[in-house]
């Protein structure tokens, strides 16, 4: 009867330790899933980008320097070779291009009244909303992931399973200040 109370505190703790360890496992890999969404939009958009890219050229010889930007960005953003952080730095900066080029698009009626550009460009706003969608729902993994890795007692074994943060997608730098209307129209 002695025997049966430590032998029940063992079985406890072992079966403690393999929830945390398959809830930190699940957490794991619904970030990697969310993580392989947000590459899946990724690439639609990366494939998008060389038929928008065409059609406007026709229309906008002068904004070359605008569509070669976006044509390096989006090769920067494709090549996996750099960090997470530079990764999304780097799509941050493809969005705003294609912003801009959205804008600059306003200054061109024969090029707004093009089907085949209409078709692109709501292509392209889809694609940028499911992209936004799968940003969130990558943040809301990593803080899922990291609140298990930092929480006790769940911490203990993150720490012996060697999981390290998951990093943040960030909002680049000014999209929180409020945008001159006046000025894009002026421009």
């Amino acid at each position: 009867m002695n025997l049966l109370i430590p032998i029940g505190i063992v079985a406890v703790l072992i079966i403690a330790i393999i929830v945390i360890y398959n809830g930190l496992i699940s957490k794991k890999n619904s970030l990697d899933s969310v993580t392989s969404t947000l590459d899946i939009i990724l690439q639609k958009r990366y494939d998008l980008i060389p038929n928008l890219v065409s059609s406007v050229r026709e229309y906008m010889k002068h904004e070359a320097g605008t569509l070669t930007e976006i044509t390096r960005l989006r090769e920067a953003v494709s090549d996996g070779g750099s960090s997470q952080a530079d990764r999304f730095e780097k799509e941050n900066q493809l969005s705003e291009k294609l912003k801009g080029l959205s804008i600059s698009v306003e200054n061109y009626p024969d090029l707004k009244a093009s089907d085949n550009f209409i078709q692109l460009q709501r292509s392209l706003n889809e694609i940028e909303e499911q992209l936004s969608a799968a940003r969130r729902a990558y943040n809301a993994s990593a803080l899922n992931l990291n609140n298990a890795r930092e929480q006790f007692p769940s911490n203990i074994i993150a720490g012996m399973m060697k999981l390290k943060e998951a990093a943040y997608y960030e909002a680049p730098a000014g999209v929180q200040e409020k945008p001159d209307v006046k000025a894009l129209f002026n421009s």
